[in-house]
């Protein structure tokens, strides 16, 4: 079929929708079959690297609509190594089917905060966030934090503001639901609360249909009051959920899904299953991020040391140093040395002592009892196999950093710097790692529908 074949199809197809909307009233129907229509929607404009990833984003615009049920909202992070990955067109799309959705791009962090305390729930879709956070990039601390805090419910930011000659103490709303998309990666506190979608550029021969929002926006805004409708009806009843937690989701990450999993469950049917296929398959992926530099050299540590009790500090940069994929020879320039390497440890509690390494001769060194406490804390082995019920997205080959997991460890920042500058070592280092991204390819998320399918409403 060609192309003008194609948009003519995509066109009368739309105009039988609009005649089903003008004058009548809106029906919510089955849940379900709701979440069929939005993950429908969703589908004509967006290829998505699988289809876990095209799930939890239909449970992510189904939760923003519920806010006032959830005490903690996940960040949803449409991530891509390279541009035209089709970030921004589910941005533009999300838009129609959010609550109060507020579209922010180089923005300033009062802009921000005046926009998500300003009354009604917002939903930030904030785009280019590689600008805010990218290697070359300022530290834009105020709108991290904002970010990072309004996850959970009741979070505020304190502000100072002049009032003639007084100055009074201002706490500004900070929780709301947010979509950020961007080249990269994100700084590990806004990794450990989001749902991190790697997006990736359509193949040849995949087609999507052409958005136009002056188009498209009536059947999105009916998607949407469909959505608005139905949680008003649920909201006892998601306020009161706490759905099972799949197998590897806990802890930060179980805060994270536990409202599309809420979602999910209340809809029913076929739901509540995709819905925890999604959760494993994009947890175990999120865990696939590039690791601190201090979690690295932990990894690297611990195959270095093998079987030994005790190794001189000489002997441990030497091994380092042979690492040939590993940092530690060329930190900006400069070798890891050993007051590098002792600034590093410390910070995990591990100091280095003096070694009896033969007759009266003593080094600086470390010791395998010194270390086993962060290894074991900040290190974990390989994860298990997946159920067969989850995707493919689990199945694809880890990294191991030389035989050992890295343990994603929330909340933690990247708080050593990189400079081989021992004078500098000590001060701390904000710079947001951008990794190469591992996608998953070969999804068609029409589920037996062609591209061209519309949104059944």
């Amino acid at each position: 079929m060609s192309n003008d074949a194609f948009e003519k199809l995509c066109r009368e197809a739309d105009e039988r929708q609009y005649a089903k909307i003008r004058g009548q009233k809106i029906e919510i129907g089955p849940p379900a079959q709701l979440l069929d229509d939005v993950h429908a929607f969703l589908g004509r404009f967006i290829i998505y690297p699988s289809k876990e990833a095209h799930d939890a984003h239909v449970l992510w615009i189904a939760h923003t609509h519920v806010m006032d049920a959830w005490e903690s909202t996940p960040r949803l992070a449409l991530l891509s190594p390279e541009p035209a990955s089709g970030k921004t067109r589910a941005l533009e799309v999300s838009e129609l089917l959010v609550p109060n959705p507020v579209e922010a791009i180089n923005v300033s962090p009062a802009y921000l905060f005046r926009k998500v305390g300003s009354g009604d729930v917002a939903t930030i879709l904030f785009d280019e966030i590689d600008t805010v956070f990218g290697p070359k990039a300022k530290e834009n601390e105020d709108i991290r934090g904002l970010l990072n805090a309004g996850h959970r419910r009741g979070a505020v930011a304190g502000r100072c503001v002049a009032k003639a000659k007084t100055v009074e103490t201002e706490e500004i709303p900070a929780y709301a639901a947010v979509a950020l998309a961007g080249l990269g990666w994100l700084p590990d506190t806004l990794m450990s609360r989001s749902i991190v979608v790697r997006m990736r550029r359509r193949k040849p021969g995949e087609r999507i249909e052409p958005f136009r929002r002056r188009v498209h926006a009536p059947i999105g805004e009916t998607i949407r009051r469909r959505l608005a409708a139905w949680a008003a009806t649920v909201l006892n009843q998601a306020t009161a959920a706490r759905p099972n937690m799949p197998k590897g989701v806990e802890d930060r990450d179980a805060d994270m899904w536990e409202s599309l999993l809420a979602i999910a469950d209340i809809a029913g049917e076929h739901w509540p299953k995709r819905a925890r296929d999604a959760a494993v398959a994009l947890v175990a992926a999120t865990a696939d991020h590039e690791p601190s530099l201090g979690i690295r050299l932990l990894s690297d540590l611990q195959n270095v040391f093998g079987n030994a009790e005790q190794m001189t500090t000489a002997t441990i940069l030497e091994a380092l140093h042979g690492i040939k994929e590993a940092p530690w020879s060329d930190l900006k320039g400069k070798p890891l040395n050993d007051r590098g390497l002792a600034v590093r440890l410390r910070q995990y509690g591990v100091r280095s002592k003096d070694l009896n390494v033969g007759g009266d001769a003593r080094r600086k060194g470390y010791t395998r009892e010194d270390l086993h406490d962060a290894w074991e804390t900040y290190l974990t082995p390989p994860p298990p196999p997946p159920d067969k019920s989850a995707t493919s997205a689990t199945n694809a080959t880890k990294p191991d950093f030389q035989g050992s997991k890295a343990a994603d460890v929330a909340g933690m920042e990247r708080s050593v710097a990189d400079s081989g500058d021992e004078k500098t070592a000590d001060k701390t280092s904000k710079v947001a790692d951008v990794a190469n991204v591992a996608l998953v390819a070969g999804y068609t998320p029409a589920s037996g529908k062609s591209r061209g399918s519309i949104a059944s409403l």
